[in-house]
């Protein structure tokens, strides 16, 4: 198990994107996929998600950031490898439609 304090997002790191790692007769998430969903399921506070479903907006308690998850490969559905980049505040609040406090 990978230490608390090496999956929380860094202030320098912007952007997180998994992969998938193709182990011969599996596939396999990598550590950046693991840590993203480590993120938004223990750490990351959800304050939206999109129409479509497919995209989510959360706010990182520790430095008040805005952080929107998204698939990389829509068209794979559940399969697809995640990304988690940060976003401003104002196009958070028109893509998702909501005020940003």
């Amino acid at each position: 198990m990978i230490p608390k304090e090496e999956l929380l997002v860094q202030s320098g790191e912007s952007v997180l994107q998994g992969l998938w790692i193709d182990l011969g007769s599996r596939m396999e998430k990598d550590v950046a996929w693991q840590r993203i969903e480590w993120l938004v399921a223990e750490h990351f506070e959800r304050l939206a998600s999109a129409d479509s479903g497919l995209e989510s907006l959360y706010r990182d308690p520790t430095d008040g950031r805005l952080w929107e998850l998204f698939p990389v490969r829509p068209e794979l559905g559940e399969k697809s490898p995640l990304q988690l980049a940060v976003i401003d505040p104002q196009v958070a609040a028109e893509r998702f439609e909501i005020v940003i406090e």
